[in-house]
């Protein structure tokens, strides 16, 4: 495998970037049968790409087996029909045994998410995901955020990295990612790919949209995929008043919902994917399970959406 072919696939995304939650049992097993159902709709209905155990997935509670069993069940269901992506993280010794496992379960590429704890500097930042780069032949993309923050020259030799494909920014430094995408262009021209990896990317896409940054995560896909299609076509066909109409009765109180819980990026999406189906289970520990009422007030707010669809039909 070479980086070409993975980047040509995102490059022509025609949906959302899919981010699948990791189901668990009652008893806080893994629960691969509500995995595979989970990753199976997301395909089936639209997504450009699985990102499988990733931080929606949420990577830092798995263990090594079960990210490689979830790796390889996301793959087979996909079927080749839409490239896999698996998260690769902590330390590099480990970061690059995970990496490793996603090869051998098939995946089609890597996001690298920010080592653990340390506060590194640039150049420990560099030697990092080169090294992470060099371990499999997966194409990689590094995810900007926290602990990881890049400076556009470090960016630039992450782009002459072999192996290393795009930057996923879950930061949200415009101003940065403005001097990155011109310092790379001008420098290290070739391809390199830019995601919008900020929760609930919707909200700031079309901030993002304005750099030339077209592809982003969705975690609303995940639980409410005719609402993300219908925000994502009608970004792609200039639709404003759509645009507009989602923003502001869905993604923007979707967003003021989800900042009154601390980890709710992840369990509120969880309790999303429970009120649709399948049942995936609660989040592990130390993430916790969004009230009741914040429960409640989702599921009136995508029936919301919902309406706001049938409105424009």
């Amino acid at each position: 495998m070479t980086p070409a072919p993975l980047t040509e696939r995102l490059s022509d995304a025609r949906g959302p970037l899919f981010f699948p939650v990791t189901a668990y049992g009652h008893d806080g097993s893994l629960d691969l049968d509500a995995y595979r159902t989970h990753v199976r709709r997301g395909v089936t209905d639209g997504a450009a790409a699985v990102f499988a155990c990733c931080g929606t997935g949420e990577f830092h509670a798995l263990l090594p087996e079960e990210f490689e069993a979830c790796v390889r069940v996301a793959v087979e269901t996909a079927d080749g029909r839409v490239p896999v992506v698996a998260g690769a993280g902590y330390g590099t010794a480990l970061a690059v045994r995970y990496a490793r496992l996603a090869e051998a379960a098939g995946a089609d590429g890597l996001l690298a998410m920010p080592p653990y704890l340390v506060l590194a500097g640039q150049e420990g930042l560099l030697r990092h995901y080169r090294e992470i780069a060099a371990a499999t032949a997966l194409p990689v993309i590094v995810y900007q955020r926290d602990n990881a923050v890049f400076t556009p020259r470090t960016v630039v030799e992450l782009a002459r990295t072999e192996g290393i494909v795009g930057l996923k920014d879950g930061l949200g430094d415009l101003d940065l990612m403005q001097r990155i995408v011109s310092a790379v262009r001008t420098e290290a021209p070739g391809g390199f790919l830019y995601f919008n990896g900020l929760p609930t990317a919707e909200q700031t896409q079309l901030a993002y949209h304005a750099l030339g940054i077209t592809l982003y995560s969705s975690a609303v896909f995940c639980f409410a995929p005719e609402i993300a299609l219908a925000y994502h076509r009608s970004l792609a066909t200039g639709d404003t008043a759509t645009l507009q109409r989602l923003l502001d009765g869905f993604y923007r109180p979707f967003v003021e919902l989800r900042a009154q819980g601390r980890g709710y990026a992840v369990s509120l999406v969880k309790a999303g994917v429970r009120l649709r189906g399948p049942d995936v289970g609660e989040v592990r520990p130390p993430l916790h399970e969004p009230s009741e009422d914040h429960v409640g007030q989702l599921a009136r707010l995508i029936e919301r959406g919902h309406e706001l669809l049938r409105d424009d039909a």
